[in-house]
């Protein structure tokens, strides 16, 4: 096999050196990977990547441990390396370490090993549906890539012990945030839906999760994508939960679930799950051990998913990762602004500070108000188009963003909103919580003014770069109203823009995502 436009440099997986050796390299969709463990296959290194572009070449150097990765486009592979800034990727619980190759493109003499490469990749290629796709790794080697997306369908056979929803949420949770999960009876067989807040999040819980045991031989798991997009839970009880919104009924007329939250530094008398970024950018599993609760008899030894020390029972309701510092990448540095990220963010919690990177202006960090509302705003608005790129929302590996000492240079880039009159959250019971809703190019509108008409409103959206393609007033008074514009980008622009916009006669615009259209 003959190889044509590189040169790989020794051996040296030190993360220090890495790090040197990556500063010098430009942007290139050419990616070199290092300290790739032996018995990792072709499709598990593949399967690192493509949650962030098509793979369009593939070459791997197994005496060195290391391979070189071609990406469709040069965004796709800044958006990784940018993540891999903040994430180390494992493979078998080792890192690996991902980096821009000098060269712009990966140039494979004819032979058998680049046909073999080509049609492996073309599966990718051709199933690959969007941004929000993850093909799995069979994908990689030729197979049927099924339906994609963050929710996915559980099944568990040789069901001799209990699974309850906190036993899949403590199993689950290692490889993300999990929003809702719903169990039922079908044909016979135990079910489960479980969402996660990222695609991504399901495509490698699917990869680690599918065909485990819980209990040794016992209660095996086989996972697959479902096909519904999100899942709608009214009631908190031992069949379904949404950690999302935690004073959900039990059921018609019943009270809510008491279901504690745990404070930012955690407590015993709850699970914690470990999570350290994106799934397979962590190491493998281990459950944090928990005393206060009660266990059934299970069989000795537990298989390497069961909870440490126990199932919790019903009703116990782990908590929730206590980060609440967001890390959004692939921004439009020319067009973004700490007050967008506050705006856009605030829809779904209240922001406390945004950091925009100095050196890297793509790059941005947003403290929410706590944990849950940092999970909502990410599952909301990771894979969203702003400003035409596609956005990523992550938890940071910060817990809170530090204000720069006055004079600083590029301190306003970093910005206090702890106090803010904006924040949409802040009173208890506030409407604001019965209304978060999905990102839509249909935004409610109100607090309008009654002298304000149709044509008012119509042309302060356009002269944003907005194509308005229906609006109409809700009340008879005009003070509130729906506006459709172009697309869910749009919408965003608008939002930004237009949120607290002085209308005059005191009035200032206030605008949500409706769940209506027009």
């Amino acid at each position: 096999m003959h190889v044509r436009l590189f040169c790989l440099a020794g051996n040296e997986n030190d993360q220090k050196k890495f790090k040197a050796d990556r500063s010098l390299c430009s942007p290139s969709r050419v990616l070199h990977i290092r300290q790739i463990p032996s018995d990792a296959t072709k499709a598990e290194i593949i399967s690192l990547v493509i949650p962030f572009g098509k793979v369009t070449n593939f070459l791997r150097i197994k005496r060195k441990c290391q391979a070189l990765l071609e990406m469709d486009s040069e965004e796709a592979a800044i958006a990784l390396v940018n993540y891999c800034n903040y994430f180390v990727p494992h493979l078998h619980s080792q890192p690996v370490y991902i980096q821009f190759s000098k060269h712009t493109e990966l140039k494979i003499a004819s032979s058998p090993y680049r046909a073999r490469t080509q049609t492996s990749l073309q599966a990718v290629n051709a199933t690959q549906p969007g941004n929000q796709a993850v093909p799995g790794a069979y994908a990689v080697e030729g197979g049927h890539c099924p339906y994609q997306g963050s929710v996915l369908r559980i099944i568990v056979e040789n069901l001799h012990y209990p699974v309850t929803i906190e036993v899949l949420y403590q199993i689950f949770s290692k490889f993300g945030s999990v929003l809702r999960i719903v169990i039922f009876t079908r044909n016979n067989q135990f079910q489960a839906l479980l969402q996660y807040a990222d695609p991504m999040n399901a495509y490698y819980a699917k990869m680690n999760l599918d065909g485990q045991s819980i209990y040794g031989m016992d209660c095996t798991l086989h996972i697959d994508f479902s096909k519904l997009g999100t899942l709608k839970v009214k009631y908190n009880n031992e069949r379904r939960r949404d950690f999302t919104r935690l004073g959900l009924p039990l059921g018609d007329g019943q009270p809510p679930l008491e279901l504690p939250m745990a404070p930012a530094c955690g407590t015993q008398n709850f699970i914690i799950p470990s999570y350290r970024g994106a799934p397979g950018f962590a190491p493998a599993m281990a459950f944090t051990p928990v005393s206060s609760y009660s266990f059934p008899v299970v069989p000795a030894p537990l298989g390497s998913l069961a909870p440490t020390s126990a199932v919790p029972s019903p009703g116990a309701l782990p908590a929730v990762p206590a980060n609440s510092v967001l890390l959004v990448s692939n921004l439009n540095p020319e067009a973004i602004t700490p007050h967008g990220l506050f705006i856009l963010f605030g829809m779904y919690g209240d922001v406390y500070r945004v950091k925009i990177m100095f050196k890297k202006k793509s790059n941005a960090l947003v403290q929410m108000a706590d944990a849950t509302q940092a999970q909502l705003a990410m599952g909301h608005l990771n894979g969203q188009k702003l400003y035409g790129r596609v956005i990523h929302a992550t938890l940071s590996k910060h817990h809170i963003i530090q204000l720069p000492p006055e004079g600083q240079k590029g301190n306003d880039l970093t910005k206090d909103y702890s106090n803010s009159p904006l924040h949409r959250f802040r009173k208890s019971g506030s409407k604001s919580f019965q209304n978060i809703f999905p990102p839509s190019d249909t935004l409610r509108l109100s607090n309008i003014p009654p002298s304000a008409t149709v044509e008012d409103m119509e042309n302060l959206f356009e002269n944003t770069g907005s194509t308005v393609k229906a609006f109409r007033f809700i009340q008879k008074d005009c003070r509130m109203a729906l506006i459709q514009l172009g697309s869910v980008e749009e919408a965003f622009h608008a939002l930004i823009a237009l949120h607290n916009h002085d209308l005059g006669e005191k009035h200032h615009l206030r605008i949500s995502f409706s769940k209506c259209t027009i």
